[in-house]
């Protein structure tokens, strides 16, 4: 079984960046999946990137440009480079995987973007 353990949120200003990682307990190098979603205060959850096992990669509408997904060459962290943040960023953000075609989700993260 693997755990995921999301990092790396915290308190921003506008238009900073910041780089969240995603660490897995297990090397992940049969990986279908990986993705990052975020959840706002009373909005529902949403799908912020994907990597799948192809190589490609594919970020929502609302941070292309901004944000960026990756997965590092050990195969068990994946990343979320987030830059020219926005108040609107704010959110938990949970990172997602497939392996071995079982779903496993992170605790999630804190991230706010202040005014």
């Amino acid at each position: 079984q693997v755990q995921l353990m999301e990092s790396g949120g915290g308190l921003v200003q506008f238009g900073g960046s910041l780089r969240l990682s995603c660490a897995a307990s297990k090397s992940i190098y049969n990986t279908y999946t990986v993705a990052w979603y975020r959840q706002a205060p009373a909005k529902e959850r949403e799908l912020v990137a994907t990597w799948t096992h192809t190589g490609s990669t594919n970020v929502a509408d609302s941070v292309k440009g901004r944000f960026t997904i990756s997965r590092d060459n050990a195969e068990r962290t994946v990343y979320l480079q987030m830059n020219s943040l926005k108040p609107e960023d704010t959110a938990v953000y949970y990172c997602y995987a497939k392996i071995g075609f079982k779903d496993y989700w992170g605790q999630g993260t804190q991230v706010t973007v202040s005014s």
